[in-house]
């Protein structure tokens, strides 16, 4: 039997081809056990450390892929949580996806209560509805939740606080904090066959950056996004951080930025300050699984902007 996740479909997006892709999943799902050896997941050299984290300063941690744990003067976000073993479509009691090849650099039970969820868009590895679940099982009706247009239905049934879609260049206040909803270039689909706004769908599943600001510093999420020209429209918000993603570029080069392309964003469109790096070194992407972080580690002295994030697991302060 399909778990719970796949059974309790309101969506009208999935209902018509649940069937279909459950059993395009099983296939896969056993082909995968035949060809594709497990592997122990790495651990990173760095931890961060919430505990001593102040009202009075940004922190932000890489915690894996685009899993980032921010301090926001005294108030905690988490960005796309997938803090399991492996990421994917649940099929009976397994899933069919990518699997961790370097551990979170904090796990479910040391990562301090949210305040506000953001998620960037529906795919598996930004949505991992297993972290979300656990989660709000942990701060039942205590965290709210910001995701894209057409999205929050795939997690509107857990014990959120609240959980609000925001589109793009739609404001919110929320907890004390400002929240832009930001047009990047990726696409929404959950499931093959969805509606996806990146096919000119504007009731299809979207696909959101987000500009996050308290106390006159700006942060900008980017989630998931190719090179972007529209970008340059952000230079005007006066950015302090810019978080972007530099994998997933073998072979989608249409759907993900390069670790070059996102420093030139930053720099040349966005002019930010500071980098930090997400989206690389975490699931099992054979092509490329460590080069971005080394390319842009190569590179990084060539750009204008600080990065002050390199690794999964460090943590940039500024006070």
């Amino acid at each position: 039997m399909m778990n719970q996740y796949l059974n309790n479909f309101k969506n009208p997006y999935r209902r018509e081809i649940t069937k279909n892709i459950a059993f395009f999943a099983l296939i896969v799902f056993l082909l995968s056990k035949l060809t594709i050896a497990e592997i122990e997941p790495k651990v990173p050299h760095s931890k961060p450390d919430p505990a001593n984290w102040k009202s009075t300063e940004v922190n932000i941690a890489w915690i894996g892929h685009a899993t980032v744990l921010i301090n926001f003067y005294g108030k905690i976000i988490l960005t796309d949580p997938a803090l399991f073993a492996q990421v994917g479509i649940p099929v009976f009691n397994y899933k069919v996806g990518p699997r961790r090849a370097v551990f979170p650099a904090l796990d479910i039970d040391e990562i301090p209560k949210p305040d506000v969820i953001v998620i960037s868009h529906a795919h598996m590895d930004h949505m991992d509805f297993e972290t979300l679940q656990a989660l709000t099982k942990k701060y039942p009706n205590q965290i709210d939740c910001i995701t894209a247009s057409h999205t929050k239905d795939a997690i509107e049934d857990l014990e959120w606080k609240s959980i609000i879609e925001l589109d793009w260049n739609e404001k919110l206040t929320l907890n004390e904090i400002s929240f832009t909803g930001v047009e990047v270039v990726h696409n929404g689909w959950r499931y093959p066959g969805e509606k996806d706004r990146a096919s000119g769908d504007k009731e299809g599943r979207s696909f959101n950056g987000y500009i996050i600001e308290r106390n006159g510093k700006k942060i900008f999420f980017a989630g998931d996004t190719a090179f972007s020209e529209k970008f340059r429209e952000l230079r005007k918000e006066n950015i302090d951080i810019a978080i972007i993603p530099v994998g997933g570029y073998v072979p989608k080069y249409y759907y993900h930025c390069n670790p070059e392309e996102a420093l030139m964003m930053v720099d040349d469109f966005i002019e930010a300050e500071y980098f930090i790096p997400i989206h690389a070194n975490t699931f099992e992407e054979k092509a490329e699984l460590e080069k971005p972080l080394k390319w842009l580690k190569e590179i990084k002295s060539d750009f204008k902007c600080k990065v002050v994030i390199d690794e999964i697991g460090q943590t940039f302060s500024l006070k």
